[in-house]
């Protein structure tokens, strides 16, 4: 979701009176509120949630009468308005099931993804819930893929990486976040580095001998490593790397303290998840460590500020994420 963000700013581009709606699950409705449209300011004019994965999980626990109340609300909301372009960029059925369910002006157009892109999950059935299919390339980042589908919705040519850039977040939006000091606790009033170590796939992670080297190091460079976690297996970690390191463990945090927590720290460090993304996104200093996904499909090229290491098979060392450290560290002064 966060990689889709730019099609927002390159449809206002060429259509900046366009009415822009976005479904997004519910769990992640908060990263689109930034870019809710206000005065002075257009942006997303609507935000649709939907809970397929609740819905799920309640129909499993057969109470049929919360979702069926639920599925009511959302097709009143997505039925409200006429839409001439339907543009779904997953390539997955459940997404593309909800393309049909939206009401289409009289020429109303579907458009989605015509074939897989390497290392992304697609789903071929989808393709039949469109009225048009855009053909990418196979080996395509997730941030291009989706521009390109949106350039072709809409007749505009094909964005170029280099002369036209990704937009994200508004800078001034950014510029306002301000910290709450209960979330990091002792962390506040010293720099501070986020060390994003967890992920739902474990064969994402970095070798935890490896964060302990670093973590060590950031110390003796007078930062406090923060170890952020999701679940009590992540917890249990984040306090073994604390010990080890001299750094503090978090209390948990929502999306929205995310951003400020991000934008505030010295440098982010962290493997290829959601939120390494988010600092990536908002251009903080951020190093992204690859290890067992490719760095081509999601690495952040759009600031200076960003150093992406390791790749698919080949995880970074910790000599070469310490010396990307003291780089960005000099970088940014």
């Amino acid at each position: 979701m966060l990689h889709n963000i730019p099609v927002v700013w390159d449809i206002r581009k060429t259509y900046p009176d366009a009415q822009i709606d976005w479904v997004v699950e519910e769990a992640y409705v908060d990263l689109l509120k930034p870019l809710l449209s206000q005065p002075g300011f257009r942006g997303i004019d609507h935000i649709i949630p939907v809970a397929l994965r609740r819905w799920r999980k309640t129909f499993s626990r057969q109470c049929w009468t919360l979702v069926w109340r639920d599925i009511k609300d959302f097709f009143y909301q997505i039925r409200s308005r006429e839409y001439d372009l339907i543009i779904e960029t997953q390539g997955l059925i459940k997404s593309a099931m909800l393309t049909r369910m939206a009401k289409r002006s009289r020429h109303g157009r579907i458009f989605g993804l015509a074939n897989q892109t390497e290392f992304s999950g697609y789903e071929p059935l989808a393709r039949f819930f469109y009225t048009d299919r855009v053909t990418v390339p196979f080996h395509c980042h997730a941030v291009d893929r989706s521009r390109l589908v949106v350039a072709e919705a809409l007749g505009m040519q094909p964005p170029n990486r280099t002369s036209t850039p990704p937009a994200f977040y508004p800078k001034n939006w950014l510029d306002s976040l301000k910290l709450e000091p209960i979330v990091l606790g002792q962390a506040i009033g010293r720099p501070y580095v986020l060390c994003f170590h967890a992920s739902a796939w474990e064969a994402k992670c970095w070798d935890e001998g490896h964060w302990i080297q670093l973590g060590q190091h950031l110390v003796t460079l007078g930062l406090v490593p923060v170890f952020p976690w999701g679940n009590e297996r992540e917890r249990e970690l984040s306090e073994r790397l604390a010990l080890r390191t001299g750094g503090i463990v978090p209390d948990p945090f929502s999306l929205m303290e995310a951003f400020p927590i991000i934008s505030k720290a010295r440098l982010t460090i962290g493997v290829d998840t959601g939120l390494t993304h988010m600092a990536a996104i908002i251009g903080a200093p951020t190093i992204e460590l690859y290890v067992e996904t490719p760095k081509w499909k999601t690495e952040g090229y759009w600031h200076p500020d960003i150093i992406n290491l390791g790749d698919k098979g080949t995880p970074p060392s910790v000599s070469e994420t310490i010396a990307s450290v003291e780089r960005l560290l000099a970088q940014i002064g």
